[in-house]
């Protein structure tokens, strides 16, 4: 995908405040901004994100663009990273949750990586959908009415939206190009 451009894409991530695994959040958000699409990081507060690096280990601190309610609606696909304590933690912010079922009705993109798919179950959206993601998940994303499948990326385009999710931060290199993939063919159609 070098060839491709994202300008004039728009990207919401949504966190929490503490515990989003680093390199899923960071290294997507500044993939994607180096394509040249915009992305916006919300979270629960405008307060400063604490990233983790293996779940326990402080990362780099990322100041949030907007919280899930003044976000806005504008975007072409929805990323949620992982980390135990951030998805955990996400899965009960109705705001999140609600973001990812607006996304899901309206048939935008989402993807997410290893602990983020939690969000997904929690919001009812993976019945009938192929995921992947962090091992623990799977019996949950099962519970949910999703296929769980033990690959590096699972893109599931058969659905009302495309679905895009990883198993852990190892995957990012098969995730990335999934993910520009989807959000340039959010356009299509």
């Amino acid at each position: 995908m070098s060839e491709t451009t994202l300008s004039g894409y728009r990207v919401l991530a949504i966190v929490t405040n503490y515990g989003v695994e680093q390199d899923e959040l960071v290294v997507p958000v500044e993939h994607l901004r180096g394509r040249g699409a915009t992305v916006v990081v919300a979270a629960a507060s405008r307060d400063a994100v604490q990233t983790l690096v293996g779940d326990k280990d402080p990362g780099r601190t990322v100041q949030p663009d907007a919280t899930y309610g003044d976000a806005g609606s504008d975007f072409d696909l929805l990323l949620i990273p992982g980390g135990t304590l951030n998805a955990d933690a996400l899965r009960l912010e109705s705001g999140a949750l609600d973001t990812v079922r607006a996304f899901a009705s309206s048939g935008r993109p989402i993807a997410a990586i290893c602990h983020g798919p939690w969000a997904l179950a929690e919001a009812g959206v993976v019945e009938g959908r192929t995921v992947t993601s962090y091992a623990s998940l799977r019996t949950d994303l099962r519970n949910a009415g999703a296929t769980w499948v033990d690959q590096p990326v699972s893109i599931d385009d058969g659905g009302p939206f495309t679905l895009v999710t990883s198993r852990t931060p190892d995957d990012l290199d098969d995730f990335l190009p999934a993910v520009e993939k989807a959000l340039a063919s959010s356009h299509e159609g």
